[in-house]
């Protein structure tokens, strides 16, 4: 298994209104996409730009991720955390099956089984007591991005 590329980094946020304002008014971010839900996961989610070495928005995204009622893992972290924080970290692979079987064959915990994630492709995380202490999600890198 070898590191890919870090596409995002996962904020849980009470409200993703009011972290679109900080993201926009402190840390002078540009291009902040359209919030969505994804019902499937419990969660709302909003994905901010972040500019690459070149200085075009190619960077590591910022997911910005708030629960929906009903939602346990992000209320339970906003419920330790209140005013929300880093939640994980995203990595692509370029097959996410192959991933999955090398990180089961090191002996790390899969949580749960692959499935869509907020980008439209699979995804799945593993346990943060197998990943340093971080909650680690990966991705299958999007086709025709990047």
């Amino acid at each position: 298994m070898k590191l890919g590329r870090l596409n995002h980094i996962g904020v849980a946020t009470p409200s993703i209104a009011d972290s679109i304002v900080f993201y926009r008014d402190v840390m002078g971010a540009t291009t902040i996409h359209e919030p969505f839900a994804l019902p499937e996961q419990g969660v709302k989610v909003c994905f901010v730009d972040t500019p690459g070495a070149d200085g075009a928005l190619t960077g590591t995204q910022i997911e910005l991720v708030e629960p929906l009622p009903g939602n346990t893992s992000i209320a339970g972290f906003l419920e330790k955390n209140p005013a929300g924080g880093q939640h994980h970290m995203c990595y692509e692979v370029p097959d996410i099956h192959a991933a999955k079987a090398a990180f089961e064959a090191m002996g790390k915990r899969v949580l749960g089984e692959p499935r869509i994630g907020a980008h439209g492709t699979p995804i799945f995380f593993l346990h943060p007591k197998d990943m340093g202490g971080v909650l680690t999600e990966i991705m299958e890198t999007p086709k025709g991005d990047h």
